[in-house]
């Protein structure tokens, strides 16, 4: 066996001796989530436990030392330590995205990538609304390749760069959907995050908001006040007139009577 070969082997072994398995997990916002760590651990185990958590760009944090939970974490009422040493998370966020690495004394590390798809509409107006869809990772894995995002009507049509009343377009792992009113009620989106074999990892749905152009602004209510209350101020102005004018005459029909 050559040097060069030897080295490789040499290489290639210890990396899979301390990498366990890679993880891919996605979610959305709200789930709780588990976080394996290997397998087979027992309770005996867990107090060799520890778990680490990076996110772009900011350092690598310990969340669990000993198999305890660092109480100084931000995260530390969301998190807790399962029996076969897995992390669960509470309620996660787009926040809680990125590389969470598990290690145990004499045991192989797990890596577990959590990414999280978000689904939100940015800006909207009385015929026109814009979705963004965005899935939360981490940096150092490859970039989301193009069409990995896919927006699907409610028939389950795929929507493609520009069409009938919409437009679609991917900047690395967000991708904008921009659509027009429908008539009747609005229509439902739903947003796809794919592999390379075009296998569904998670989706989400989503009915825009529209400006119903009969809706009024808060000054346009404020002018129609105004108006109304000028209106009623001149009828009652005018029925006093009216009514002051008719009961003068007779009064000096009265007087002329007297004389």
């Amino acid at each position: 066996m050559t040097p060069l070969l030897l080295i490789f082997t040499f290489v290639y072994h210890f990396e899979a001796g301390i990498c366990e398995g890679l993880n891919n997990l996605y979610h959305r916002p709200g789930h709780d989530v588990t976080l394996p760590c290997g397998s087979g651990s027992s309770p005996h185990t867990c107090s060799s436990t520890t778990w680490f958590f990076n996110r772009e760009p900011f350092p690598t944090i310990i969340e669990v030392a000993k198999g305890n939970v660092i109480q100084s974490s931000d995260r530390a009422a969301r998190l807790r330590l399962n029996t076969d040493c897995s992390l669960l998370i509470n309620s996660i966020t787009a926040e809680d995205a990125g590389r969470y690495v598990c290690r145990q004394s004499g045991q192989s590390e797990a890596r577990v990538y959590l990414n999280i798809l978000t689904v939100s509409q940015s800006s909207h107006r009385d015929d026109e609304a814009t979705l963004n869809c965005s899935l939360w990772r981490y940096k150092e894995l490859s970039p989301c390749k193009k069409n990995s995002i896919l927006w699907l009507d409610e028939t389950g049509t795929k929507l493609v760069g520009e069409g009938d009343g919409y437009n679609v377009t991917q900047t690395k792992c967000v991708s904008v959907l921009t659509v027009k009113s429908q008539r009747g009620s609005n229509r439902r989106y739903t947003c796809q995050i794919v592999d390379e074999d075009n296998k569904v990892q998670i989706q989400a749905d989503y009915t825009p908001v529209f400006t119903d152009s009969t809706d009024w602004s808060p000054l346009s209510y404020v002018m129609l006040t105004l108006h109304v209350t000028g209106l009623i101020l001149m009828i009652v102005i005018t029925v006093a007139v009216i009514r002051y004018s008719g009961s003068k005459k007779p009064l000096e029909n009265n007087q002329l009577e007297l004389f």
